[in-house]
């Protein structure tokens, strides 16, 4: 199936170099570009996008802010932070407004078809720079034992339960109650909440 991609930037040479670098490829497609928050919103009442590749730093609201009221009233729509900023901060503000990844506008062809991918399945994607910087942050507040984090990085490749007690030789009620008590530790609703929150506590290091 093709992931749909639109592209929120005020820089016409970034919007162009995307689209041009992906137009061959047959996984994806675009679908259309805005300049600023206010077009974009307007953009999304008649263009059905599977991903936006979202700029932070746009001219009338920031990508952060944006990110948020997308997710708020598309929330089937993953949305992925494009920045030259590689500074903790904003990566952690993305993250926790609704974005489902972080890449820098240096990113490769290769990387981006990666990040588009890995969250059309539900995963969090961030590079292995983005990935260093939030690992550069204060240690985790939440303590989980070795069976707990295996179970967390499994539970982030998007294993189900089934699938998790096949792979660690567990009954799938004990696999249920790790999950359910991960929920409650790391303080999520589901799961995709809870990979994204352990990410940020660093209690996950996702592969790049």
């Amino acid at each position: 199936m093709t992931t749909k991609f639109f592209i929120v930037d005020d820089h016409f040479m970034v919007v162009e170099g995307i689209r041009s670098l992906l137009q061959d490829e047959k996984s994806v497609q675009w679908v259309g570009s805005a300049r600023n928050a206010a077009f974009c919103m307007a953009e999304l009442l008649t263009r059905n996008p599977d991903i936006i590749l979202m700029d932070i730093n746009l001219p009338d609201k920031s990508g952060i802010e944006l990110c948020r009221e997308v997710k708020q009233k598309y929330p089937s729509v993953k949305v992925i932070g494009l920045s030259t900023f590689n500074q903790q901060s904003f990566v952690k503000k993305m993250l926790e407004s609704g974005a489902s990844g972080y890449i820098l506008k240096n990113a490769a062809k290769k990387e981006l078809l990666k990040a588009m991918d890995t969250v059309m399945r539900g995963q969090v994607y961030m590079n292995e720079e983005v990935s260093r910087l939030l690992r550069q942050s204060t240690g985790p507040e939440v303590v989980l034992t070795k069976r707990e984090k295996e179970i967390l990085s499994l539970i982030a490749e998007g294993l189900t339960n089934a699938e998790i007690a096949d792979r660690l030789y567990l009954g799938t009620t004990t696999v249920d109650t790790h999950r359910k008590h991960l929920l409650l530790k790391i303080g999520a609703r589901n799961s995709a909440e809870m990979v994204k929150k352990a990410f940020l506590k660093n209690l996950l290091q996702l592969d790049s």
